[in-house]
């Protein structure tokens, strides 16, 4: 089956996992336009002498300058970007994401751009979605902050649990909508590593949408109407030269989040990801990129909880909702050159998979993917790109649309 995947089916699924919503709204960078010093006032010359004076000489001494007026420094950069919408899944329609990225503080030559957007989708199968969210660095570099809040809901295929990848599909149309906060504080606390806490909670609700599918999945009681509440840790480690196109360096995120009924949570469970990105410059336009992550969910996890497989800058090729489980891992490499002008293809690939247990992987049930893509940069002075993708799965095929690097 073909499937077309773009920022709004992202946006959609915000509500299926709260990380989609952080990597929807934080998906566009720019760097900050350097003040320009304003001209020395002084230097400007008269253009005209005293009309007593002798011809000869003021013929000699007379001048005539320009002094232009100082250029207003940029405090940040706007973009906008609407992308339009066409899914089987979610209908068609269209995605408005608007950005704002800037310096808090322009003396401050370490932090990277800080950045607030909001973002909304819509399409006529009557998913809506909506966030408003930023990312702020500050002091040096010394802190970061992220937060996100969304409203929505959203109509979509769910193909339960534990999918056996060659067998029929059975799917279920879903109905899920509500709001979630997110909120997350770090602080630098040995050269490029950082720790904190994060905050998150969820107030949604889950019904068919439509007839119940013979021998699909079936929504428990507790999840028709849900809340979800959770405190986490995150450690970082940013060896990155860039936050939105790397060259160099290294990310290395480590996040475990901690729902309990303490909290105001109707289930209590643990999620647990890890992901490592690496990024080599073989020559001045060609970049080797790579990608590996692995999750966990543990206790009484919700359906919408699970590690959901194609989703988060993992493998391209599947739609999220199609492969999810407890445990997930997924690996992946792609090679980016940029061309002359505005142009830049890439090409990439890699392989992962779901099961129950980690000792439950089976090599004939792995999900390889493969793909190219196009890039056109939108902003040269940053090399920020509008990106699309084409990349087959082991179940069938997905056109990425969006703006930034998948990962």
């Amino acid at each position: 089956m073909f499937r077309i995947r773009t920022i709004a089916r992202r946006i959609a699924r915000l509500l299926l996992t709260l990380t989609l919503l952080i990597t929807a709204s934080l998906s566009v960078w720019a760097q900050v336009a350097t003040p320009q010093p304003a001209p020395d006032k002084n230097s400007g010359v008269s253009t005209g002498q005293i009309l007593s004076e002798p011809a000869d000489q003021a013929a000699a001494s007379h001048q005539t300058t320009t002094t232009k007026k100082p250029k207003k420094p940029k405090r940040g950069e706007l973009i906008i970007a609407p992308i339009p919408i066409s899914s089987p899944a979610v209908g068609s329609g269209l995605v408005l994401a608007v950005g704002y990225v800037f310096k808090l503080n322009q003396e401050d030559k370490l932090s990277p751009p800080s950045t607030l957007g909001l973002a909304g989708a819509f399409t006529n199968s009557g998913s809506r979605g909506g966030l408003i969210g930023g990312r702020l660095y500050f002091s040096e570099n010394k802190y970061q902050t992220t937060f996100v809040f969304a409203k929505g809901r959203v109509n979509f295929d769910f193909f339960g649990i534990g999918r056996i990848p060659g067998r029929e599909a059975i799917s279920v149309p879903l109905k899920m909508g509500g709001t979630v906060f997110f909120g997350e504080f770090l602080r630098n606390v040995w050269h490029d590593i950082f720790f904190g806490l994060r905050y998150q909670r969820r107030n949604l609700y889950a019904r068919l949408d439509g007839p119940q599918t013979p021998g699909g999945f079936e929504i428990p009681p507790i999840d028709l109407k849900s809340v979800s509440a959770a405190l986490g840790i995150h450690v970082q480690r940013d060896k990155r030269d860039s936050t939105f196109y790397p060259r160099r360096g290294s990310l290395l995120d480590v996040i475990g989040d901690f729902f309990a009924k303490g909290l105001g949570s109707r289930r209590q469970y643990q999620t647990y990801k890890i992901s490592y990105q690496l990024y080599h410059e073989l020559e001045p336009k060609q970049i080797l990129a790579y990608r590996g992550m692995m999750c966990s969910a543990n206790q009484d996890v919700p359906f919408y909880d699970l590690c959901l497989y194609g989703t988060q800058s993992n493998l391209r090729g599947y739609t999220g909702g199609e492969f999810q489980n407890r445990r997930m891992f997924a690996t992946q490499a792609e090679y980016r050159r940029e061309l002359k002008g505005r142009f830049g293809v890439v090409a990439f690939g890699g392989i992962g998979g779901v099961a129950r247990r980690w000792n439950a992987f089976r090599s004939d049930e792995l999900l390889p993917a493969a793909g190219a893509g196009l890039r056109f940069t939108l902003d040269k002075k940053n090399h920020i790109n509008y990106r699309i993708d084409l990349a087959v799965g082991r179940e069938g095929r997905t056109l990425s649309i969006g703006v930034g690097e998948a990962f």
